[in-house]
């Protein structure tokens, strides 16, 4: 497994920067285990406020129901690291921003909190846009905390980038059918 480096990352965010800004869309992102890092990541590329509304750090449970509005049941069913409260943070991002587009991240970086059924790893990343598009992933890293919490950064920014670029490939196909 390839920990990513950072100016790696940065150069992943300035793409989906320039995809989001050439289609006129927003992005707001709500994370528990990366900590903002995903926001860190965005912000080091100048020209993001045309874009980049902001980014919810929701650690506890507490704030992802006040914050976000996650289901206090569901996070009691499910637990906070969970594909359910994945989409229901990615849905209270952008609803808190006002965005186009929201990502959220949930899961366990390390070294400990992990559980039979949920090792030291388990991320869930979700996806959430305005134009009903819904999707989420399951990863379970095995690096240190600070390589998972890059690991999830990239994959939800990577998530981010393969929704615009589907997006763009619709817009382009529709466009030329006429």
């Amino acid at each position: 497994m390839n920990i990513p480096q950072d100016f790696e990352l940065v150069e992943l965010a300035r793409k989906v920067g320039q995809r989001l800004a050439a289609a006129k869309l927003t992005l707001a992102a709500a994370e528990s285990c990366t900590g903002g890092l995903i926001g860190h990541l965005i912000t080091e590329n100048a020209g993001c406020s045309d874009y980049f509304m902001g980014s919810a750090v929701v650690y506890s449970y507490a704030a992802k129901e006040g914050v976000l509005g996650v289901d206090h049941a569901t996070l009691l069913a499910e637990g906070a690291v969970s594909d359910a409260v994945a989409r229901q943070m990615a849905q209270g991002s952008r609803r808190l921003f006002d965005t186009d587009v929201a990502l959220a991240v949930t899961g366990i970086a390390g070294p400990g909190g992990g559980l039979p059924n949920k090792p030291v790893g388990t991320v869930y990343i979700a996806i959430n846009a305005r134009d009903d598009y819904t999707d989420s992933r399951h990863f379970c890293w095995d690096a240190d905390r600070t390589g998972n919490k890059l690991l999830s950064a990239q994959a939800a920014l990577e998530l981010a980038l393969a929704y615009l670029e589907c997006r763009e490939r619709s817009f382009n196909g529709r466009r030329s059918a006429r």
